[in-house]
């Protein structure tokens, strides 16, 4: 458990407080076992059963692009790669998701979850379409949250290493500068911080743009802006293009007068 504090109250000073203190909240818990038990039947599995269970719940690009195979998007959530793989995304639910559950309650927070969650599954889909790698975890969905917690709560102190005090707004700038410039390498480990960059980014269209419906309305508030700027330009090319005829052909008449004076 770590202590940290942030401004609040009369005068503008310090509340302390407990990250991941108030217990577990009921959504919060359930995912938590969800995961849990997922990665028991996944061990489960791998040793029986050769890995079939990651090669069918598991995110494959290929499979939602080619078979349809949409139920993936959802239940590589819920697969882990190892034990520390589920031990940080489960410990990272717990201390920043708990909290936000209950500023938002459960049903927005598990919307807010699988939103992220998702999100992230797409962002994989759009940057590899025809991979058979596939991808599994709940780190683009604890990205998001992270996300969301730096923006509630920016000045919570966060004891990075269970050392260094960092402010919650800052801990989230640098998780995020990793994870862009981390999507620049290449193979599978690129796709995987693309899936944890995309995560924190359908997180804030969604949290900048409202609640319900809010996700796509920012979408589309962006598509706009795109198309927007991709006609003025267009205009702005068109306009001066016939411009350069007006001035040719003023030119022209110019020197068809002078020649027959």
């Amino acid at each position: 458990m770590s202590r940290g504090y942030y401004r609040g109250g009369p005068g503008n000073r310090p509340a302390y407080t407990y990250i991941g203190s108030g217990g577990f909240p009921p959504a919060t818990k359930a995912l938590v076992i969800a995961n849990g038990v997922v990665f028991a039947l996944q061990v489960f599995d791998g040793i029986a059963g050769g890995g079939a269970f990651v090669r069918n719940f598991g995110l494959q690009p290929y499979s939602i692009t080619h078979d349809l195979y949409l139920w993936q998007l959802v239940t590589y959530i819920f697969l882990h790669g190892g034990f520390f793989h589920i031990l940080f995304n489960m410990f990272a639910l717990w201390m920043f998701g708990g909290e936000l559950e209950r500023t938002w309650g459960s049903r927005e927070f598990l919307k807010f979850f699988f939103i992220c969650g998702i999100g992230a599954g797409i962002s994989s889909v759009l940057m590899e379409p025809n991979s058979t790698i596939p991808t599994i975890g709940a780190s683009g969905a604890v990205y998001g949250i992270l996300l969301a917690y730096g923006l509630l709560f920016p000045n919570r102190i966060i004891h990075l290493y269970m050392i260094i005090p960092i402010p919650a707004k800052y801990f989230v700038m640098m998780i995020g500068g990793i994870a862009f410039m981390s999507s620049f390498s290449g193979g599978g480990g690129g796709i995987a911080h693309i899936a944890h960059l995309g995560g924190m980014v359908f997180g804030f269209l969604y949290l900048r743009s409202g609640k319900v419906g809010g996700l796509t309305r920012g979408l589309r508030d962006y598509y706009d802006k795109w198309q927007r700027e991709r006609l003025r330009r267009k205009f702005d090319v068109y306009y001066n293009k016939r411009q350069q005829e007006r001035d040719r052909n003023d030119d022209d008449d110019e020197k068809g007068r002078r020649w027959r004076n």
